[in-house]
């Protein structure tokens, strides 16, 4: 599969879960345009896999739909009715996280020492698209992110936001289905109020250089024998 037929795929799998995301939120096409500000045809168009949006409109629909980012990177469809959020300051919260891609994908091909015509040659996008991606003329759709971002050898958490309502939004939520992975047991373990000193333990250990906590455990372990 050639990197423009990936990335015409990603954008199908991408318009679906959006769609199914929409409608477990019991939103209209109009309600969930109207957030990104974008027509009801173009939104319709980017559910038909016609279009596709860019990192920071999924982030802001994300938080709008309650719905955990990465529900855009799986294949599986939202199971229940989800409560979405009312209120967003979208135009200016949309803009500068554009600009902030744009300036992390222009950081990060200077940082490899790649030309726009290089990265052009990785990934199929034509160097003048990927210059008003950099430039921040024109966002940057998800699946060429995802090609450009390989490419680079990062991956979309380094372009996701995690800071700001919506940012902050997207590390809990993704804090919480972490902790819903774990076996039972372990979650009944973290959540028990008496057990927290024992995660303070494990935070401040976890900051300790490798070498001197392998001396630690010699030395504890040499106590205990």
């Amino acid at each position: 599969m050639s990197q423009t037929q990936a990335i015409q795929l990603r954008s199908k799998i991408i318009g679906v879960l959006l769609r199914d995301a929409r409608l477990a939120a019991g939103k209209s096409l109009k309600q969930v345009a109207d957030v990104i500000g974008l027509s009801s045809g173009t939104l319709s168009a980017v559910e038909r896999g016609a279009n596709a949006l860019s990192l920071p409109e999924l982030e802001l629909l994300a938080f709008y739909l309650r719905i955990p980012l990465a529900h855009f990177w799986s294949e599986d469809i939202v199971s229940q009715e989800v409560s979405p959020a009312e209120t967003l300051q979208a135009e200016g919260l949309l803009a500068l996280r554009h600009r902030t891609v744009a300036a992390l994908l222009r950081q990060g091909r200077n940082e490899k020492s790649l030309s726009q015509k290089e990265l052009s040659d990785r990934t199929g996008i034509s160097p003048s698209r990927i210059r008003r991606y950099e430039s921040g003329e024109t966002a940057v759709p998800l699946p060429e992110l995802e090609s450009l971002a390989a490419s680079l050898g990062y991956t979309l958490d380094d372009f996701t936001d995690s800071s700001g309502p919506v940012g902050e939004w997207i590390v809990r939520s993704k804090a919480v289905a972490e902790f819903d992975e774990l076996p039972r047991d372990l979650q009944e373990f973290l959540a028990a109020p008496s057990n927290h000193y024992y995660l303070e333990l494990a935070q401040r250990l976890s900051s300790i250089p490798v070498e001197r906590l392998r001396v630690l455990v010699e030395t504890l372990n040499a106590l205990i024998k």
